[in-house]
C-alpha cells in the first residue's frame, strides 16, 4: 500500500515487520516502549483533555473524538485511547503488525479500526481526525517534512497533533543506540539511525512548516537508578514529545 508519493521507508518497515510478533511481550524487543508507555499516555491524555475540554475523571472522556494512531504497531497506544472512548483508527505501513494488533484488541473486547495503509493513502481518501498521534514514527520515515504535512492534512481544523521522537546529540547516541541496542539489547542493532534523529528545534520548525502551531514540548527522561521514566520540563536531551494545533 505504498504510493509513489509515500514517505514510507521500506527498510524501516522491514525492521519492524521482523519484530511484529513481539509487540505485546513486555520483556521482548519492545520492552523500552512498554516501560515508556505510562508517561506517553500521561502526556497524551492530558494534552487531549486540555485541548478539547474533557474531564479525565469521567467515564469515556474522549467519546466523540476521532483519533488516528499512525505507525500504531501492535496497538500499545490505540488500545488505551479506545478504552477512554475515542473512535480509534490504527494505521501502519508494516503489514505484519496489523493482525497482531487486531487479535489483541479483539481479545480485550475493543473495537479498533486497524489498517495496513499509509498516511498519504488516508489523506488521499479524505480521512479527517480530531487527533493524530505520531509517536516514535518521524525518525523512521523517508521525508519527515512531507510526512508531517500529510499528518496535518489528516487533521480537522483545530485538531491536535502529538509527535514524539529522539533528539540528535552525543547523549542520544549513547542512550538510544549504544545503551538500548548494543549493551541492553532491548532492540536489534540497527533499529535506529542516529543521523535520522531530530532536535526539538528542528521538529518545531517542521511542524510550523507543515501548518501546525507547536503548543507544548516535554522530555521523556529515564532514571537508571529508579529504572523509571518521567515527564520532564527541562530534559529533552534524548526522548521528547511535542503537541501542535492545526488552525
Amino acid at each position: 500500500m505504498q504510493s509513489a508519493a509515500s514517505t514510507v521507508d521500506p527498510a524501516e518497515v522491514a525492521k519492524f515487520e521482523a519484530m511484529a510478533a513481539e509487540w505485546w511481550d513486555p520483556h521482548g524487543k519492545f520492552k523500552p516502549l512498554h516501560m515508556m508507555n505510562p508517561v506517553r499516555l500521561d502526556y497524551i491524555t492530558r494534552q487531549i483533555a486540555a485541548e478539547f475540554g474533557r474531564d479525565l475523571a469521567t467515564a469515556l472522556p474522549f467519546a466523540g473524538l476521532r483519533l488516528l494512531d499512525i505507525g500504531c504497531g501492535g496497538g500499545l497506544l490505540s488500545e488505551p485511547m479506545a478504552r477512554l472512548g475515542a473512535e480509534v483508527v490504527g494505521a501502519d505501513a508494516a503489514e505484519r503488525n496489523i493482525p497482531v494488533a487486531r487479535l489483541h484488541a479483539e481479545a480485550q473486547g475493543l473495537a479498533i479500526d486497524y489498517r495496513h495503509t499509509t498516511a498519504e493513502a488516508m489523506a488521499a481518501a479524505g480521512e479527517a481526525f480530531d487527533i493524530v498521534l505520531c509517536m516514535e514514527v518521524v525518525e523512521h520515515v523517508a521525508d519527515p517534512a512531507a510526512f508531517l504535512a500529510t499528518c496535518r492534512a489528516l487533521l480537522k481544523p483545530g485538531g491536535l497533533m502529538i509527535a514524539s521522537t529522539i533528539n540528535r546529540n552525543t547523549k542520544s547516541f549513547m542512550a538510544a543506540i549504544v545503551g538500548a541496542e548494543w549493551v541492553m539489547r532491548w532492540l536489534p542493532k540497527g533499529t535506529h539511525d542516529w543521523a535520522k534523529f531530530i532536535t526539538p528545534d528542528e521538529l518545531a520548525a517542521l511542524l510550523r512548516g507543515a501548518g501546525v502551531a507547536p503548543l507544548d514540548r516535554k522530555g521523556f527522561a529515564f532514571n537508571p537508578i529508579s529504572w523509571q521514566w518521567s515527564i520532564s520540563d527541562r530534559d529533552l536531551s534524548v526522548n521528547y514529545v511535542m503537541a501542535a494545533r492545526r488552525s
